[in-house]
């Protein structure tokens, strides 16, 4: 399994134990991986912060790292790396890439906020990024 992505210790730990590997043998067995370098929990949560960074809000990508119960102090480390992160320049250009103009009206300014809640951009930065739909008769000049 290791062989094609990162797995999470307690991940890994699962996935075994759910093949019908006896729970003192895989113990044994990850606690060797360790030693040898091929089973990193720090490896793991930085690939994973990594991948979703721009793509995910931080508090998403943490709550990824719980899910995959990757300890706090390791998961966090692994966070430290987005703590100078523009979050609202970067769900700013997430909603770029996904929706391309600013919402017509009050329907698609919901719908564009939902999509930066659902990927773990909190409210404020969410309605900081979409604005106010355009008003009819609204100009520019």
């Amino acid at each position: 399994m290791l062989a094609r992505r990162e797995y999470a210790r307690a991940e890994l730990r699962e996935r075994l134990a759910h093949r019908g590997a006896d729970a003192a043998e895989v113990t044994r067995v990850l606690d060797e991986l360790e030693q040898l370098g091929y089973l990193s929990d720090a490896r793991f949560a930085q690939m994973l912060v990594t991948q979703k960074a721009g793509r995910y809000g931080k508090r998403a990508i943490a709550h990824a790292l719980t899910h995959r119960r990757v300890a706090s102090p390791v998961a966090q480390t692994a966070l430290d790396a987005l703590k100078n992160v523009d979050e609202v320049a970067d769900a700013s250009a997430l909603r770029e890439r996904r929706f391309g103009s600013l919402p017509r009206d009050e329907r698609d300014r919901a719908r564009q906020i939902r999509f930066l809640i659902a990927r773990g951009y909190n409210l404020a930065i969410a309605l900081k990024v979409v604005g106010r739909p355009a008003a009819d008769g609204d100009t520019d000049d």
